[in-house]
């Protein structure tokens, strides 16, 4: 399973962060914008109906008087006094006119409409006398009269002979408002809401469009009238009002109500805009957000990242990966104690490694006293036996090749013992071609003549050239041809030698067909005084080989191993550390 860095877990905890507080921002500000539009709103219904109540005093007034104004005239009396219906309802046209009025009509004393004028043109007479009874029985000067589907505001205004004072009527004059869509548009435009004008229950007037209407009906007993009327939310159309109602008419008639309407939904209609308004400062802070948070957090993690990296290093044995954290804060603070104590653990590492050496070379010094003295006792054997005067030349030749043979090997033993005894020292580096060095290497381990049975090759592609310690690379390579060829048949043995430049470094296997490290030391073949099957073996040339590889920057290994034989393989770097 992947790990997370701490950069992204910066990062998604912002986003997280900021979504989070954008969407509580909408739920806050859409809580608060629809309390708030509530509220508003069942302020207005109370003040529309107030609002309505004082212009119906307003506009009353002058229709009152103009009733009065027109059954004063001379004209309108003159008519009344001819109780011709026919004249009077010609000639009370232009009176008509004048008024302004939807309907228009003058009676008798008795009742009998003797004149009757309408903007539909077709108020039926017997409605119209009907209406015009009830009223003069209420003994009214303003009533609702209702025709046609069609409800009228009137004013009535008695005609006398001569003064008022006299009380001898000629008769009454009618004029009536209709409550039409062009009244209900205009009381919108007074109240600033919708309007629904009900004669009983049926719908005379609404500012409300063709598809509400449809369910006007349900505000039969969903919407109270009264004195004191109390909104209620209602559902027209799928879209939420706030509605209020009163009655217009008295108490002993029939019921005239006016019904303010406010959308609810239309109020919170904003809100839409200020979502989006929201969502993209959302978006964009979390945009911004999101590059600040990388910025900050890479100025952090970084260093962090370093230090895991050097850390990861140095638990490869890479003491030297290179830190570059300048800050002089607490991460500062951190990296320069990391790499102090790096520098602390190369040092002890490097001591713990010199005292491991001069250990394993006390160990060494009682394993290896053996070879040394038998060595010893053939050159003593053998010196004595020159003293006598009764050998040929021969003799003496042959004796004497034994005795540089074992001192030879004593010199080769102590060499070892040298090398590996040595802590890292400075490398004695020249420019060179390694190639050169393994051609001279395995020319002088042909001339050995246990080893000239053995088919040796070397492949490579042109001069590999670099910076070595060709005097300890010699050794390396001496050290692995000869345990190849040990480890090899005298007459049938194979040894390949092949070494290639891969970029920055050479890479250099020996390969052999013997029968492979056995099993039991495989693990363990690099430790010194390791060896197995050799009559003279002291076990360190490979922890040689390896110490000199290592001191170089470079690395070697058992590439492989078995019956088919074995791979060494051996990586340097061309360029000094």
């Amino acid at each position: 399973m992947g790990r997370t860095r701490l950069r992204t877990k910066l990062v998604l905890s912002l986003i997280f962060t900021t979504a989070l507080l954008t969407g509580a921002s909408l739920l806050i500000v859409q809580n608060y914008f629809r309390r708030h539009a509530r509220l508003e709103i069942y302020e207005q219904i109370p003040n529309a109906l107030e609002a309505f109540q004082q212009s119906t005093r307003q506009w009353q007034k002058p229709r009152q008087q103009s009733a009065w104004m027109s059954a004063d005239l001379p004209l309108i009396r003159a008519l009344m006094t001819t109780k011709h219906g026919k004249t009077i309802q010609d000639a009370s046209a232009n009176t008509w006119q004048m008024t302004g009025s939807d309907i228009f009509l003058l009676a008798d004393a008795e009742g009998e409409v003797m004149a009757l004028h309408s903007s539909t043109g077709a108020f039926d007479r017997d409605v119209a006398r009907a209406s015009l009874d009830q009223t003069l029985k209420k003994q009214r000067s303003r009533d609702w009269w209702f025709e046609g589907g069609r409800l009228y505001e009137v004013f009535l205004q008695p005609i006398y002979r001569g003064a008022p004072e006299d009380n001898v009527p000629l008769g009454v004059l009618v004029t009536g408002y209709a409550m039409d869509e062009r009244f209900a548009a205009t009381v919108m435009k007074i109240t600033s809401t919708d309007v629904v004008f009900r004669y009983g229950n049926t719908v005379v007037a609404s500012s409300l469009g063709a598809r509400r209407q449809q369910d006007l009906p349900a505000l039969d007993g969903s919407v109270s009238g009264g004195s004191s009327p109390r909104p209620k939310e209602i559902v027209l159309g799928g879209e939420r009002f706030v509605a209020a109602s009163i009655v217009l008419t008295p108490a002993d008639s029939q019921q005239v109500t006016l019904t303010v309407l406010k959308s609810y939904d239309a109020a919170i209609l904003f809100l839409q805009d200020v979502n989006r308004l929201l969502l993209a400062v959302g978006l964009i802070a979390l945009i911004a957000g999101s590059f600040l948070m990388f910025v900050i957090s890479d100025t952090f993690t970084r260093p962090l990242s370093r230090l895991a990296t050097g850390v990861r290093a140095l638990e490869k044995g890479d003491f030297s990966y290179p830190l570059n954290v300048q800050r002089q804060d607490e991460i500062g603070e951190l990296t320069v104690a990391f790499d102090t104590m790096r520098k602390t653990l190369k040092e002890s590492q490097q001591h713990l490694l010199q005292a491991e050496r001069l250990a394993t070379i006390g160990r060494m010094a009682s394993m290896i006293s053996h070879d040394l003295r038998h060595r010893l006792t053939t050159v003593l054997a053998y010196a004595e036996l020159l003293s006598e005067g009764d050998l040929d030349d021969a003799q003496r030749s042959e004796m004497y090749l034994q005795i540089r043979s074992s001192v030879n090997n004593m010199a080769e033993l102590i060499a070892s013992l040298l090398e590996f005894s040595k802590a890292q020292e400075a490398l004695q580096l020249s420019y060179g071609d390694c190639v050169e060095t393994l051609q001279d290497t395995i020319r002088a381990i042909k001339l050995k003549p246990e080893f000239s049975g053995i088919h040796l090759t070397l492949l490579h592609e042109g001069p590999i050239q670099g910076w070595f310690d060709f005097g300890k690379l010699s050794r390396v390579f001496a050290n692995l041809l000869r345990n190849a060829c040990e480890a090899v048949a005298p007459d049938s043995g194979r040894v390949r030698v092949v070494a290639l430049e891969d970029r920055h470094h050479v890479e250099i296997s020996v390969s052999d067909n013997g029968s492979g490290i056995p099993e039991k030391i495989r693990d363990d073949v690099f430790q010194p005084f390791v060896t197995f099957g050799k009559a003279d073996g002291t076990g360190l040339g490979l922890a040689v080989v390896q110490k000199i590889v290592l001191d170089h920057g470079g690395k070697v290994a058992v590439e492989s191993t078995g019956e088919e034989g074995t791979t060494f393989k051996l990586r340097l770097p061309v360029t000094p550390r």
